[in-house]
């Protein structure tokens, strides 16, 4: 809740932003935001193991047997990667412990080696077969958080073992795109470049997420299934494509009468989803198609009220002012119409 809050607090300050400043903002509260998961992940486990750990003179004295408390695989390997325990993560690879586990967040040992910048660990990894382009739950590979964070020689050897410099997260984002540090910025450039990778090739990878989902929609259309079932967090196709702006995808689900009320676990209809991502051009689409502009989240928040990018809240504030007129217009329309059918009446 203290997190939510203090985004909100935030959110006047970066509507003044501009949209590169707005980018390094998000990319700062995303690695504040893993740094913190890591944090809490460390004390959880210290905190656990200091309550549990046995004590063998009590249980001797009592009479009772020994009690083994066990983490697992995924939460031991994770903490042991997160202490740089070179030797612990060793051991759990050698005792048939896939590298590739991860937590409920998708975050592998990779991931949160990468993160804190442990070398040999990461190197120990990859020696065991790890996937180096894993994913998270938003599509974070290791290479995009060693961008990030602007550890060069990481990046480096990811690259050597086969990064895919191209992946795209899921707020279209690619490594270079989210990385500050020049060297490492000029490095994965030049990587880039040797691997023969132009500007159309990096437009093809940005399009790809979108010609999967409308590969995806068409397969659920063909086969007669709801694209309005909710998925993760309760949210529609109609949200997942208003928020990462693929309007061919939202436009082929709106032409299939996909719901513009359908509402999240949150309580956002698919215009909130937009608005917050800072996708104007579908706001307009929704809103095109009769989306409603004071729609209400179970935070009792209109789409106005969660848009951060000045671009779209303009948008959204003529949109409003648009239909605000033509209700107005309507409203006198209908009232200049009963009062001329009261003169009719009378007359007759």
């Amino acid at each position: 809740m203290a997190e939510h809050l203090e985004l909100l607090a935030e959110m006047p300050m970066v509507g003044r932003m501009s949209t590169q400043e707005r980018l390094k903002h998000a990319q700062k509260r995303r690695a504040q935001q893993v740094k913190m998961w890591a944090q809490a992940e460390k004390e959880a486990q210290g905190k656990k193991g200091r309550q549990e750990r046995p004590r063998p003179w009590k249980e001797a004295a009592s009479g009772r047997p020994q009690k083994r408390v066990l983490f697992p695989p995924s939460v031991a390997l994770l903490e042991a990667a997160a202490r740089n325990d070179l030797e612990e993560v060793r051991q759990f690879l050698e005792s048939g412990v896939s590298p590739d586990l991860a937590n409920e967040d998708g975050l592998t040992a990779l991931h949160q080696s990468c993160i804190d910048d442990f070398r040999d660990v990461v190197r120990q990894l990859l020696d065991a077969g790890a996937e180096v382009n894993a994913r998270d739950s938003e599509s974070w590979t290791p290479l995009h958080a060693a961008a990030t964070c602007g550890h060069l020689h990481l990046v480096e050897l990811l690259i050597a073992r086969g990064a895919d410099l191209l992946a795209v997260n899921t707020d279209g984002n690619m490594p270079y795109d989210l990385c500050e540090d020049e060297r490492t910025l000029d490095c994965l450039e030049t990587a880039m470049a040797d691997r023969g990778i132009t500007q159309d090739g990096i437009e093809e990878a940005r399009a790809l997420p979108e010609l999967h989902m409308l590969d995806d929609i068409r397969s659920l259309l063909q086969a007669g299934a709801d694209i309005d079932a909710p998925r993760d967090h309760g949210a529609t196709l109609l949200h997942i494509a208003a928020a990462s702006g693929f309007s061919e995808a939202a436009t082929l689900l709106l032409q299939h009468r996909a719901s513009l009320s359908a509402k999240d676990q949150d309580g956002w209809e698919p215009l909130h989803a937009a608005a917050y991502w800072g996708q104007v051009h579908l706001v307009e689409l929704l809103v095109a198609h009769g989306a409603d502009l004071n729609g209400r989240s179970l935070m009792d928040e209109t789409p106005l009220d969660v848009c951060g990018d000045e671009e779209v809240r303009t948008k959204l504030l003529e949109l409003k002012h648009k239909h605000d007129a033509l209700l107005r217009a309507q409203g006198r329309q209908r009232s200049l119409l009963r009062r001329r059918t009261s003169s009719a009446g009378s007359r007759g």
